[in-house]
């Protein structure tokens, strides 16, 4: 049995015994408790030009994603912020959280690479919550051959 089928199996019996709590965030996020991580789910392709990583950050906009290059190494950064709630009264939104599986967080990966990244041409693009970075490899350095004096 896997362990979804098992949570959802608690999760309608929780439904069937105590119907009138299953709002209340029982398990998961607690409102007022530390972010959990964000997941990222990534891809990264290479062919004979270069490297293309597909990262999925649905809900993330495009101001709060950072991407920088060293060398070899390519890291991403993002920030999926939650939405400000105000309870009993006071300024602004007038709601409170009653149950929330949503992530909200700031996640960073990185990637080594197998070659160097031509920073100079690289491109980040992000439409429809997945960014995508074009990475296209920097030309082997020719070896130069000295004269012995």
């Amino acid at each position: 049995m896997s362990s979804l089928t098992s949570r959802s199996m608690f999760e309608e019996l929780f439904r069937d015994f105590a119907p009138g709590f299953y709002i209340r965030p029982v398990h998961g996020q607690v409102p007022g408790e530390a972010s959990p991580v964000v997941d990222v789910r990534t891809e990264v392709r290479e062919d004979a030009t270069g490297f293309t990583l597909l990262a999925d950050l649905p809900g993330v906009r495009k101001d709060d994603i950072q991407v920088s290059i060293d060398a070899n190494v390519v890291t991403l950064r993002a920030e999926l912020r939650r939405e400000a709630s105000v309870e009993n009264g006071g300024e602004g939104v007038k709601f409170r959280v009653l149950r929330s599986e949503r992530q909200y967080g700031v996640v960073s990966r990185s990637y080594a690479l197998p070659n160097e990244v031509d920073e100079a041409n690289a491109r980040a693009k992000f439409e429809n919550g997945v960014l995508t970075l074009t990475l296209p490899k920097k030309a082997a350095s020719k070896t130069r051959q000295l004269t012995v004096e």
